[in-house]
């Protein structure tokens, strides 16, 4: 689960960057990448992205709240 857990994380952040940039300054990074907003890899970075935040609200619900991204520890 640690690297599901830290993929989709990552995938959110460039979503969350992407929305700033396009908010802040008009300008889509993913768009400019792939040449349009519905060129078919624009469409997979955006199926993806929300994918990813899909994932990391299902995990969390059903970890009681936590979002591990690393290996359990028992403190003695």
């Amino acid at each position: 689960m640690f690297v599901a857990n830290l993929i989709s994380y990552i995938l959110v952040l460039l979503g969350a960057v992407n929305w700033g940039l396009y908010g802040i300054f008009n300008f889509n990074l993913v768009s400019a990448i792939f040449m349009g907003d519905r060129s078919v890899g624009s469409i997979i970075v955006y199926v993806l992205i929300a994918l990813a935040a899909l994932w990391l609200i299902v995990y969390t619900v059903f970890a009681g709240g936590i979002l591990r991204f690393a290996g359990h520890r028992d403190h003695a």
